[in-house]
């Protein structure tokens, strides 16, 4: 019996793609997408407007910024906003977080997302 060692082959270099997708990722595209996002949030660390300060929030638990009400459904979803975890709630943050206080309907373009992520990242 012959096996293929293409699919094993793809299947290892999927991470490294994946990785080199996220470096792509253009920082001053995604400062541009922030613009809608300011309209509520600020990225100065103890400003905050409608929305907590996004400062430093990628490494950060869910719901946890001091001096910020966050809705009970923020407080109780109880993950750390990384930038798969950014992905999902900036896609669909009702669908992700039911029940949360963002009216925001989400980002459904991927690629403007990364680019949002990756401005938040240099947020620090």
């Amino acid at each position: 019996m012959r096996v293929s060692v293409t699919p094993f082959i793809l299947a290892a270099l999927l991470p490294f793609a994946l990785a080199g997708s996220c470096a792509a990722a253009d920082v001053e595209a995604g400062k541009t997408k922030f613009k809608i996002c300011a309209i509520c949030h600020a990225t100065e660390a103890s400003k905050m407007k409608v929305g907590p300060s996004l400062f430093a929030v990628v490494g950060r638990k869910s719901g946890s910024l001091a001096g910020y009400n966050y809705s009970d459904a923020m407080k109780d979803f109880n993950h750390t906003w990384t930038p798969e975890t950014l992905d999902t709630y900036l896609a669909d943050p009702h669908a992700t977080v039911p029940g949360t206080k963002m009216i925001f309907p989400g980002i459904k373009d991927k690629t403007e997302r990364a680019n949002l992520i990756a401005y938040l990242e240099t947020l620090k």
